[in-house]
């Protein structure tokens, strides 16, 4: 601890160039804030792209409760290593590399021990709008910047073979989906169900598809079949038409939720499997009412899974370079941020907004 206050004592700070909000009813704008220079053990990154994700919007809209102002949104960060720390030792300058939801935790408590850093007890530190332990009393700041500065070991390797701007939403999007697919051994011989086919639900299809699974997509669109089938899936269902739904009684090993609106989860209950699990990874503003019967008769399990740890976004990574799974993006400056926050509360976007940062030097 006494090496940590002598760096919070002694820190070096550098301007840096980035985009923001000052308020929850203020649009974002550019702001100047400011970031240490690396540490010991920290690396610096040029940011190249950065994906939007809709908590971005909310968080920025102060939705989930009062945000820290100035807020700087963005989690799901890939880019180039700029500078290193003289201790580091997993990174060097140029490397590609991606920072997601987490930029720090306690280290000692017993889920960071086994890995589960998303779950660490005192609490984490979430890239944005969390206090930031080296500068009491400010908060993080996130990808919608220039760059940023992250400890060595909440850093992640980029495979060579992917693309860059396709793979920034995998930071979020992907481990999000990634980690209940993985956590509930989804593979061949499975039945699996993915509810909602948008950012996270176009993501949980060519995961579960890799893995091996029979994957089952769910929609309230007949408009979505066929991009439904475009991403992987196998089946497509009309979750509005009854005699569709009935004919899956009973025969999901597993589901995934990825719709943040209100909707029937009991419907979706009813589509497992004796001892299946329906896990959400959507968060929707209202609870969600669920009869007990839908998990008595059936010994069914309901469940709910938040992104992922270093250690298993790194294999979500790699796992994604080695079937070449990316999202599906459109590429945005970063001046029409404001725009894309409203297109994304319209659902106007197949699948992720990602920011290409260049345009941060216009």
């Amino acid at each position: 601890m006494s090496f940590l206050n002598a760096i919070k004592n002694n820190m070096e700070m550098n301007n840096t160039k980035a985009y923001g909000t000052v308020a929850a009813e203020a649009p974002l704008n550019q702001l100047t804030i400011v970031r240490r220079k690396p540490t010991p053990h920290d690396v610096e990154i040029e940011i190249l792209f950065c994906g939007v994700c809709h908590s971005d919007l909310i968080i920025a809209r102060s939705e989930w409760g009062p945000s820290m102002y100035p807020c700087v949104p963005g989690h799901e960060i890939v880019g180039k290593v700029k500078s290193v720390g003289g201790h580091v030792s997993k990174f060097k300058v140029g490397d590609l590399v991606g920072v997601g939801c987490l930029v720090d935790s306690c280290r000692e408590c017993e889920y960071c021990n086994e890995g589960l850093e998303q779950y660490c007890v005192p609490g984490n530190t979430f890239t944005y709008n969390s206090q930031d332990k080296y500068l009491p009393g400010n908060p993080t700041f996130g990808g919608y910047s220039e760059s940023i500065v992250v400890d060595e070991n909440y850093v992640l390797r980029i495979p060579e073979n992917m693309n860059l701007a396709a793979t920034a939403p995998l930071l979020c999007a992907g481990i999000s989906t990634y980690s209940p697919l993985r956590h509930w051994n989804v593979g061949p011989g499975k039945k699996v169900g993915i509810v909602g086919i948008g950012g996270l639900g176009h993501m949980g299809i060519k995961i579960a598809k890799a893995m091996g699974a029979q994957v089952v997509a769910f929609t309230t669109s007949e408009s979505k079949f066929a991009e439904a089938k475009r991403l992987g899936a196998d089946e497509v269902v009309l979750s509005k038409d009854p005699e569709q739904m009935a004919a899956y009684y009973g025969k999901l090993h597993f589901i995934l939720d990825a719709v943040s609106a209100e909707h029937d989860v009991n419907a979706y209950l009813a589509l497992l499997r004796v001892d299946g699990t329906m896990a959400m990874v959507g968060a929707p503003a209202q609870p969600l009412p669920i009869s007990s019967f839908s998990v008595i008769m059936g010994r069914k399990s309901f469940a709910g899974t938040s992104i992922g740890g270093i250690a298993e976004t790194q294999e979500m990574l790699d796992f994604c370079g080695k079937h070449n799974i990316t999202a599906d993006i459109e590429m945005i400056d970063i001046q029409n941020i404001n725009d894309a926050y409203e297109r994304l509360l319209k659902g106007e976007v197949k699948y992720r907004f990602v920011i290409d940062m260049e345009s941060l030097k216009s």
